[in-house]
């Protein structure tokens, strides 16, 4: 502005310059202020852009953990065949291999015994002597008859030549001749009848001599001198003079449950163990098996056969007897695969999808961790470990990397006495 025009307007020219200069250094603040507001409001703006996005991104975190967590995590694990057969542990009871009692086949007295209990005796061995008199008198007797039908024998025989004489001159009759003939017929089988009741009477007493039938042990004597011995009653065990027995081999019986009865072959090996002789093992194997089951225990006998050739084992003497079976071709799974329902035993199986369908199975033998399932799965179903009560059928699972599975061992198993 110019001094006329200042002057024209009554304005000193000073005052106009200081008013331009209020006005700029106003405008200035107003244009600070504005840059100052656009720059809280930007800050403000990118503030609450940033919460949007913090709780965008928090509210799909949530829902994935939410969905993470809403998945259903399970352990597999397919069912398998043991690889080994378990082992099978039976009571028994040793018997000698040949254990009989020893009795008298002749009636008297006893004379003398020469063998005790303990005592080890060979085949053919005097154990005892019996007086028999009623039985040497009967053979004096019969040697007596004997005697006299030889001599009837030889009269008859002598008669009978004459009468063929007579014969051929006509004398006697053809009649006469022929009962001449029986008569010498006759007396021959009273001499042979006589002559067996001799050899019967001599055999009876070679019977004094009581004599051990085969090798073995004496374990028991139940007579004395004097004692007076009844052939006729001497048949059972509780009569009989001694007891003898074969301690080598022993035999051992065990009865095996109709389970394993098909497990049983003839040739398997055994152990055998008894608790007063602790570190010891003694190896046998089965000699043979009854081949059927008995429909009272259902049980099947199996015998087996055991080498004492040291005498450690006593006949008689409790054992245990441990019987490796073969491996059976049912599977086995965990115990913790099955479910329990009111409906019966389950076992929940995935497939490919990731799906639940549950089983229905029957169960076998029982291992403690593992249980044999005769029917309901195969070999390639994956089961899952440790279900929840909740599973149901239909359900959709993840599926973690498979565990372990104690399946693959069957372990030993004690039946009761």
């Amino acid at each position: 502005m110019t001094e006329q025009r200042h002057s024209a307007l009554a304005i000193h020219p000073i005052a106009a310059e200081d008013g331009e200069g209020e006005l700029l250094r106003r405008r200035q603040i107003v244009k600070r202020t504005r840059w100052l507001v656009l720059i809280v409001l930007l800050l403000l703006a990118l503030g609450a852009a940033r919460t949007v996005f913090v709780r965008i991104a928090n509210a799909r975190a949530l829902e994935a953990g939410t969905a993470e967590r809403a998945k259903l995590h399970v352990q597999t694990a397919l069912p398998r065949a043991p690889t080994a057969g378990q082992t099978l542990a039976l009571p028994g009871t040793l018997q000698g291999f040949v254990q009989s009692p020893i009795s008298a086949r002749a009636s008297g007295y006893l004379k003398r015994w020469t063998k005790d209990i303990g005592s080890r005796v060979e085949k053919g061995e005097l154990l005892a002597e019996i007086e028999t008199p009623e039985i040497d008198q009967q053979l004096s007797q019969a040697m007596a008859a004997r005697a006299q039908a030889a001599s009837g024998l030889e009269l008859a025989k002598s008669t009978a030549e004459r009468w063929e004489n007579l014969r051929k001159k006509d004398v006697v009759s053809q009649q006469d001749l022929d009962e001449r003939r029986s008569a010498v017929a006759q007396a021959t089988s009273n001499v042979a009848a006589a002559d067996a009741n001799v050899q019967r009477l001599r055999q009876t007493e070679g019977f004094k001599r009581v004599v051990a039938p085969f090798a073995g042990v004496i374990t028991r004597r139940n007579v004395d001198v004097g004692d007076l011995i009844d052939a006729g009653a001497g048949g059972g065990a509780g009569r009989a003079l001694f007891m003898l027995a074969q301690t080598d081999p022993l035999r051992v019986y065990i009865n095996v449950p109709q389970a394993y009865a098909q497990l049983v072959k003839a040739g398997q090996p055994v152990l055998v163990t008894q608790a007063e002789l602790r570190g010891q093992r003694f190896t046998g194997e089965v000699a043979r098996t009854s081949g059927s089951i008995d429909a009272t225990t259902r049980m099947m006998q199996v015998e087996v056969s055991l080498p004492n050739k040291d005498g450690a084992l006593l006949p008689g003497a409790y054992v245990q007897v441990s019987l490796p079976l073969a491996a059976s071709q049912t599977l086995t799974v965990p115990a913790n695969a099955l479910l329990f329902r009111a409906e019966g035993t389950r076992i929940a199986v995935v497939d490919a999808q990731g799906r639940i369908g549950l089983r229905a199975v029957t169960l076998g033998r029982n291992y403690g961790e593992s249980v044999e399932v005769i029917d309901g799965i195969g070999g390639n179903d994956r089961m899952v470990l440790n279900p929840s009560d909740s599973l149901a059928e239909g359900d959709v699972v993840t599926v973690a990397p498979d565990a372990p599975t104690p399946a693959a061992k069957a372990p030993a198993r004690k039946e009761p006495a």
